[in-house]
C-alpha cells in the first residue's frame, strides 16, 4: 500500500468515526464536483477540526478568505450562534454561486455572507464597515497573498483571535528559500511574519490525509 493510499484510508476511517459529512456536507462536495471547481476543499476532518476551534474559541463572528464551493464555510458556520456572522471572501463568481446555493442548502445563508471579487479588494471595504472585531479568521486563498492577508486579519481582530493560515508545508516545498513559486514565497512571507509579529503567537501543524502532505499554521492574537 503507498503512502498516499493508507493517509486516505485513515482520513476515511476518521470521518466515519469522527467527522461524519451530513446531507449539507456531502451535496456540498457534489455540486462542487459537478460545476467543475478545484478538487482542494479541506477534509471532513479538517472542516471538524476548524468547527471545533471556533467553538472552543466561542466564536460569534467569522471571517473566510477563500470560500470555493463553501464546504469549510459550512463546518464554520455551524459553529456560530443564531446572531452570529460569517463573511467569506471568494476571487470567482462561480465559485461563489456554487458557495451560495450550498451554504442556503445548508440552512446558513442568513448567517454566512459570500462576498465576491479579489480579497485585496474586498477586504479594504469589510474594513471601511468598521466592524466587531473577528473571533477567528481562516485564510485559505492564492497563497502568493499570504503575508497580506495574515496583515488584515491582524486589522480585524483583536486581543484572543485566532488565525488559521491552511496549506503552509505545500509537500515540504515551504522549506526551498530559493523558490520562485509564488505560493511557496508568499507561504514563507506569511510564516515570517508571523514568527516575527510581536502582537502574534504560533505555531504549524504538518498534516497527511487524502489531501496529501502539507499542514496549517494556528496564531493567536496577543496584546
Amino acid at each position: 500500500m503507498s503512502d498516499s493510499q493508507l493517509w486516505g484510508d485513515v482520513d476515511a476511517y476518521f470521518t466515519d468515526h469522527l467527522a461524519v459529512e451530513d446531507d449539507a456536507l456531502a451535496a456540498a462536495r457534489r455540486e462542487s464536483d459537478a460545476a467543475g471547481l478545484p478538487p482542494i476543499s479541506v477534509t471532513a476532518p479538517q472542516g471538524k477540526l476548524l468547527r471545533l476551534l471556533a467553538e472552543i474559541q466561542g466564536a460569534r463572528s467569522i471571517l473566510e478568505i477563500g470560500t470555493l464551493g463553501g464546504y469549510s464555510t459550512i463546518w464554520l458556520a455551524r459553529a456560530l450562534p443564531a446572531d452570529g456572522r460569517l463573511v467569506s471572501l471568494e476571487y470567482d463568481a462561480r465559485h461563489a454561486e456554487v458557495a451560495v446555493r450550498n451554504l442556503a442548502r445548508a440552512g446558513l445563508d442568513r448567517i454566512a455572507q459570500v462576498r465576491v471579487g479579489p480579497a485585496l479588494e474586498s477586504l479594504p471595504r469589510l474594513a471601511d464597515e468598521n466592524p466587531a472585531p473577528f473571533d477567528l479568521v481562516f485564510i485559505d486563498a492564492d497563497k502568493a497573498n499570504n503575508a497580506h492577508y495574515v496583515e488584515w486579519a491582524l486589522r480585524l481582530t483583536s486581543t484572543g483571535s485566532l488565525i488559521v493560515v491552511d496549506n503552509v508545508v505545500r509537500g515540504g516545498a515551504v522549506l526551498d528559500a530559493d523558490s520562485a513559486a509564488p505560493d511557496v514565497r508568499g507561504t514563507r512571507a506569511a510564516v515570517e511574519l508571523i514568527g516575527q509579529h510581536p502582537r502574534l503567537t504560533a505555531t504549524a501543524v504538518q498534516t497527511v490525509g487524502s489531501k496529501g502532505y502539507d499542514g496549517f499554521v494556528l496564531a493567536r492574537v496577543r496584546a
